[in-house]
């Protein structure tokens, strides 16, 4: 018998990055922790972290991508990831360096935006308060 496997696509905001069938198992990094999928996993949705993402396929064994922040789906047998960036790679260590070079450090610029949007949103919840206690 024919146990079912998972199909999994990795989607770049401007590109399909991977798509692969018969995937037995995957492991993905969350702010909680990692967590693994198996075919028989309940449906579910994950914010992913930047760090790396496992697949594991018989025909390429185990598969290791470093990506930056988004989020998986798993619906039936199909699951989808969406991410930033993802590189690809078989050195656990250079992929490791690669996600806290690239995903873990913010430019200046990114930095200054994240300043302001959290300036805005204080801002406004100061000003939600004070119309609620009007």
């Amino acid at each position: 018998m024919n146990s079912p496997l998972m199909n999994l696509k990795i989607l770049l905001p401007f590109q399909v990055f991977a798509e692969k069938k018969g995937v037995s198992r995957i492991v993905a990094e969350t702010r909680e922790g990692s967590f693994g999928l198996l075919p028989h996993r309940l449906d579910c949705v994950a914010a992913l972290e930047p760090g790396i993402f496992i697949y594991e396929t018989e025909a390429e064994g185990e598969v290791y991508v470093a990506v930056d922040e988004g989020i998986l789906i798993k619906a039936g047998k199909d699951v989808l990831v969406s991410v930033r960036s993802a590189i690809v790679g078989t050195d656990l260590s250079q992929l490791r360096e690669a996600v806290e070079r690239e995903f873990l450090t913010l430019d200046e610029s990114e930095k200054k935006i994240r300043s302001v949007m959290t300036k805005l949103e204080i801002g406004l919840m100061r000003r939600l308060a004070e119309f609620r206690n009007d």
